[in-house]
């Protein structure tokens, strides 16, 4: 098949590049920069420089390529998350939700694509009840601000894709990602805080995390390109885990000393209300779905052995 890449260049779009071409597909691969089109053509695909705000431009880029299906793959995330400055961190990310999430799913319509698969996040679940979240149950709707900006922006793009007439709309909610290229791998910016002992259980450690490595979200990426009906699906491993239990295992994998254990208004003084959210709030993601109707498998099934290898 034909596909259009948005995103090509990023954490999970260099993975799932070879991917796609692997599998047979005819990838155009866009990307923002000029100095990184050379790399894209060498990967074995059509390179495609646009900007993804460009309304004009994107459109002629997506008309050209043709494609029968457009996946999207485009963030705006620092390297280093300063969890302080996350409104302002996080507003580039949020308008690549909202405006250039409308701009691409157009311009895909305008090319005549007929699916478009996009990524989305697992750990926006509303903390409430027990047990692992699924696909249907709501958002955090009501959190505290800036994450509900962010949560409003995930649902401009889960609508525009999945609500959008004459289109297949798939989203993935992946979960935090790990492996090369991510903030876990080696030399990203969570190795350094842990190695530094700056990233400290908070509280009793109550937040479940939902991981996933980034192969084997480029493996469920192929398979929605592929197969599968339109929907939602959470994109995770088999383990959610809270953070009381992956921080350490995480420092011994790397080598590191056993973090810290600090109270919950030591972290939100020093770290922000958003970094205490993620550590006692955010909410671990079921991948039945995805692994009853997309025949996907995650080769780590636990964080576990994904930390070790």
């Amino acid at each position: 098949m034909r596909v259009f890449l948005a995103g090509g260049t990023g954490v999970i779009g260099r993975r799932l590049l070879p991917r796609l071409l692997e599998a047979g597909h005819d990838v155009t691969a866009m990307t923002r920069r000029e100095d990184r089109a050379a790399a894209l053509r060498e990967a074995g695909a059509v390179p495609a420089v646009a900007d993804v705000f460009d309304a004009e431009g994107l459109r002629a880029a997506v008309e050209r390529a043709a494609p029968e299906v457009v996946v999207h793959e485009l963030t705006d995330l620092p390297p280093t998350l300063d969890t302080r400055k996350i409104e302002e961190q996080m507003a580039g990310n949020d308008r690549i939700r909202t405006e250039g999430t409308r701009n691409l799913v157009a311009a895909a319509r305008g090319a005549g694509a007929r699916r478009i698969v996009a990524q989305s996040i697992a750990f926006a679940y509303a903390p409430t009840g027990d047990g692992l979240k699924r696909e249907e149950d709501p958002l955090w709707d009501d959190a505290p601000w800036p994450w509900k900006r962010s949560i409003d922006a995930l649902h401009e793009l889960e609508d525009a894709v999945t609500k959008t007439q004459g289109i297949e709309g798939v989203v993935l909610r992946y979960g935090f990602f790990y492996g090369p290229g991510s903030a876990y791998g080696p030399g990203g910016s969570l190795e350094h805080e842990v190695r530094r002992r700056r990233f400290p259980v908070v509280g009793r450690g109550s937040g479940v995390f939902s991981f996933v490595h980034v192969d084997d979200a480029a493996d469920a990426t192929v398979a929605t390109v592929e197969r599968g009906a339109p929907g939602i699906y959470n994109i995770v491993d088999d383990e959610p885990a809270a953070m009381r239990e992956w921080v350490p295992v995480y420092a011994d994998a790397i080598g590191a000393k056993r973090p810290y254990r600090i109270p919950r208004f030591v972290a939100r003084l020093f770290a922000g209300p958003y970094a205490v959210m993620l550590a006692t709030e955010v909410r671990g993601a079921s991948n039945e779905r995805a692994k009853a109707e997309l025949g996907w498998q995650p080769r780590f099934g636990s964080w576990r052995e994904g930390f070790r290898e």
